[in-house]
């Protein structure tokens, strides 16, 4: 097979491929006899009607287009592996005129690319990065945490209040009728916990073991799924339990029974410890992801919008495919979240569009300071295994399919962002946000500046334009 790479506007590319006539035989014999299985001839049993027969009896063309659509997975793959092509989105495939006898098979594929970016400064760049603190009341929260997890519930004879929890059978109708998933037996809920309908809160907070209440819901026009919506429900409720949570002491007896120390300060100076470390790991990883959205600020890039969705796309299957493999519904998880499939893939697109800048500008840079990583790095990133596992087989049943390529640019662009975080430089976030938030040429137009008119000033917690973001912010 033969290929051509042609660049083309927009970050696409065109790949025109040619099949060698003589294997595109091969896979004409083998439509043919994967049809002749369909095939009543006399004189033949089924499935050995010879392929020449099948052709005639059911045309040349129709088994060009069952061979073509057979190979068509193969050959498209094969075709990115030899043109060092990784794509984002759905091809487009043209295969033109069907082939006479003795002809090569040629047609194109036309895919979405990463986007190319041009540079800026990106050598030494001053970026934000959150000293690292641990707030007393962080610690205390997590200690509250951990006493929690050993309190008890214990029955009491009193109206419910906030935090107890309660048993509780209930059934909901709409119009009288009953719907699904509206009813339950010995049922838990905590009252004023996190996800509880408040029109349930409300109306149970004050019952007691024995009460009966009606808690009306009415569901937005927007809820999901999409039966509900719009409608009031009517949902009846026996109290059959309340339950108080009784919580340990705060003391060295309490230390010792939930951890491996002694003393009660010796546990919160452990949480303190550990809470230390997570909070310096997230200001490495935020720093880290900061300097490479200052390099791809600084570079000259366009990107257009249906590779944006290709990619948003993209990310949601892969998060689909994590649902599944967790036994979780995706149809299902997107209800939850009061969405269908396309408006969770529409929100995804922010995050494309930065993952895609990102890997834009890590590209070029590795490109720019001529990072090719060694199969020593490749090992690395392959981790740890045995027998077949064994990195080194990976590795080299990896290069023999031509797979290799794709491990390579990610593990070059790993390489690109560790050498971005090296270089980078640290200062306040404070100091960070001030800078952002002085007009410079490059930012395009000036704000406008407020004269006669102080209440146009902006208001004290309003965000101000040019405020740097910073991931998870």
């Amino acid at each position: 097979m033969k290929t051509t790479l042609t660049e083309l506007p927009e970050s696409r590319v065109k790949i025109d491929v040619d099949v060698d006539a003589a294997v595109f035989s091969k896979r004409i014999d083998r439509a043919a006899k994967s049809l002749a299985g369909e095939l009543k001839m006399p004189g033949f049993r089924k499935g050995k009607v010879p392929a020449q027969l099948v052709i005639q009896r059911v045309g040349r063309d129709a088994v060009i287009e069952q061979a073509i659509r057979d190979s068509l997975p193969e050959w498209y793959e094969q075709a990115l592996f030899e043109s060092q092509v990784s794509p984002i989105g759905d091809p487009k495939l043209d295969v033109g005129e069907i082939p006479g006898d003795g002809e090569d098979l040629s047609f194109s594929i036309e895919v979405g690319v990463r986007p190319k970016a041009e540079l800026g400064e990106y050598k030494g760049l001053e970026v934000g990065r959150a000293e690292v603190e641990v707030p007393e009341e962080a610690v205390e929260a997590e200690i509250e945490r951990v006493r929690e997890g050993f309190g008890s519930l214990q029955p009491v004879d009193r109206p419910a209040a906030a935090g107890d929890a309660i048993v509780i059978d209930f059934e909901g109708t709409i119009d009288g009728d009953v719907f699904d998933g509206s009813s339950s037996s010995d049922f838990v809920i905590e009252l004023g916990g996190e996800g509880l309908l408040p029109e349930f809160d409300a109306e149970l907070t004050g019952a007691s073991s024995g009460d009966e209440r009606t808690v009306e819901v009415s569901f937005p026009d927007d809820h999901r799924p999409e039966r509900l919506a719009g409608k009031t429900a009517a949902f009846a409720v026996e109290v059959k339990e309340v339950r108080e949570k009784k919580l340990p002491d705060l003391d060295d007896d309490f230390a010792s029974e939930a951890s491996e120390f002694e003393t009660l300060e010796e546990l919160r100076e452990n949480i303190r410890s550990r809470l230390g470390e997570a909070l310096e790991q997230r200001s490495e990883a935020e720093f880290r992801e900061a300097a490479v959205d200052a390099v791809a600020a600084n570079a000259k890039l366009e990107i257009p919008h249906e590779l944006v969705h290709a990619r948003a796309h993209e990310m949601w299957e892969r998060i689909e495919r994590e649902l599944q493999s967790r036994g979780i519904d995706p149809q299902m998880y997107a209800q939850m979240q009061g969405k269908d499939r396309h408006g969770l893939i529409d929100d995804a697109e922010e995050d494309a569009e930065r993952a895609l800048r990102r890997e834009a500008a890590l590209a070029a840079v590795a490109e720019a300071e001529a990072i090719e990583p060694s199969d020593e790095d490749l090992l690395e990133a392959l981790g740890p295994g045995e027998g077949k596992n064994d990195p080194r087989k990976l590795l080299e049943r990896l290069k023999q399919s031509g797979r290799d390529s794709l491990l390579r640019d990610e593990v070059r662009l790993r390489k690109a962002a560790d050498l971005v975080f090296e270089m980078a430089k640290p200062i306040a976030v404070s100091q960070a946000e001030a800078r952002e938030a002085i007009w410079t040429p490059e930012k395009g137009e000036p704000p406008e500046v407020a004269t006669a008119e102080p209440e146009a000033a902006a208001k004290p917690g309003e965000a101000k334009p040019g405020e740097l973001w910073t991931p998870g912010g």
